[in-house]
């Protein structure tokens, strides 16, 4: 069955986002390790304060949102939104253990003309240095056969001023047209007021921002 979009990891950013993109009518997959949590999602009940249950349970039943523990799911989708955890190392650096496990199973799955994004909160160079030598392991190329962008949470839980519906996010493409593929994938397949967001984005494709 075909989904507009994989979100894999179903936290305080991945479930919000999760449900903004159905609430637009979009099929959404949230792949999640924590089976409590798919249970919760399939039940309709949130375990997210920003995710009222009531919204959530009645996409679920809509069947636009539904949650799964096996990333065999990538493979259905057109666009794949990474949105993990990076908790700091005993450097004080993001450890990236858990989004390098999650990425080696999406390349398992990959398939040429989808879009893959790196949400998750990281140091520059992350996607470009860590993600895309995993992501070519199956032998496609990445700007080629696949787009890869990054476009980093900016998500602040239990805030009602700035939400995210409300604000700004900055896109980098590794190139120009992976840009264009994720600038498009924000405007295509979100909600009228997440348009508007992304119609304010900054473009940061051709200054080597990929993180």
């Amino acid at each position: 069955m075909s989904t507009d979009i994989a979100i894999v990891g179903a936290g305080y950013v991945g479930l919000p986002l999760a449900v903004e993109f159905a609430r637009a009518g979009r099929t959404v997959v949230c792949i999640e390790a924590d089976p409590r949590k798919v249970e919760a999602i399939g039940r309709g009940e949130s375990y997210v304060e920003d995710v009222p249950a009531a919204d959530l349970a009645a996409l679920v039943e809509a069947g636009t949102l539904s949650a799964t523990e096996d990333f065999a799911a990538v493979a259905d989708a057109d666009a794949v939104l990474i949105c993990l955890p990076t908790p700091l190392s005993r450097n004080r650096e993001p450890d990236l253990s858990i989004v390098t496990a999650a990425t080696q199973e999406i390349a398992r799955h990959l398939r040429a003309g989808q879009l893959v994004v790196l949400e998750s909160t990281t140091y520059p160079g992350t996607t470009r240095d860590v993600l895309r030598p995993v992501l070519e392991t199956g032998g496609l190329i990445a700007g080629k056969d696949f787009h890869l962008a990054m476009s980093p949470e900016r998500i602040d839980p239990g805030r009602t001023d700035y939400t995210i519906r409300t604000t700004p996010k900055v896109v980098g493409g590794l190139t120009p047209a992976c840009l264009d593929r994720a600038l498009e994938a924000g405007r295509r397949q979100a909600a009228d007021h997440l348009r508007r967001r992304a119609d304010r984005v900054v473009g940061a494709a051709g200054v080597d921002p990929l993180r």
